[in-house]
């Protein structure tokens, strides 16, 4: 996975640390009131009642404090997808189904959550060469469905999951550009994709 913070600095105090939630919790709210283009440092030092000298203290530029937000969204997505599949999913389906509704309640209740999501966009725009977050999800899904639901592991299993991933995440961005709490018809239709791409590795799961 890429690094989480993201920052010049590594917070080794709990300042520190409290400092670079301000900054984070500050961008997000940004990039609900203002959105990712005209968003500045100059904004974010503003609303976290802070100093631009702060936020280059941790990160170099607007791009890494971005990247930390969309690593922290990631890492909350995580920890809400583990709670829930706990409680709901006892099948291959119910699972990705519940990664869906995690993502869904995250962007009609976190903060910069539908603007930034995992960082994809930030990835678009500025080139970035790297492991992105969608392929890092795209891998814990698929060790998910092998592991715990018992879909045959395989190289199709894994590129039929990434599919899934980037067209999940196109599909609610766009469900979420007009509406925060997301059009429903573009929600289900990803479910009836997931279940169309899915049903035959669970088909080889069930004659094995």
């Amino acid at each position: 996975m890429p690094n989480p913070t993201n920052a010049r600095t590594e917070p080794v105090q709990q300042r520190s640390a409290e400092r670079i939630n301000a900054l984070l919790d500050a961008a997000a709210i940004l990039l609900d009131e203002v959105g990712i283009d005209a968003m500045t440092t100059n904004d974010v030092a503003k609303r976290a009642q802070s100093s631009v000298g702060v936020i280059y203290r941790y990160f170099p530029n607007i791009q890494s404090l971005l990247r930390a937000l969309a690593s922290r969204n990631f890492d909350k997505y995580r920890a809400g997808l583990t709670a829930t599949l706990n409680k709901r999913a006892t099948n291959a389906l119910d699972a990705l189904n519940v990664s869906i509704d995690v993502y869904v309640e995250l962007s009609r209740t976190e903060p910069g959550f539908r603007v930034v999501s995992f960082g994809s966009i930030i990835d678009r725009r500025f080139n970035v060469n790297r492991k992105s977050n969608n392929t890092a999800l795209a891998e814990i899904l698929t060790d998910l469905l092998v592991a715990t639901y018992g879909v045959p592991a395989s190289d199709s299993l894994a590129f039929d999951i990434e599919v899934t991933v980037e067209i999940a995440d196109s599909l609610l961005e766009r469900a979420f550009l007009y509406d925060p709490h997301g059009e429903e018809p573009f929600i289900e239709r990803l479910r009836e994709f997931i279940a169309q791409l899915l049903e035959p590795h669970t088909k080889e799961a069930i004659t094995e």
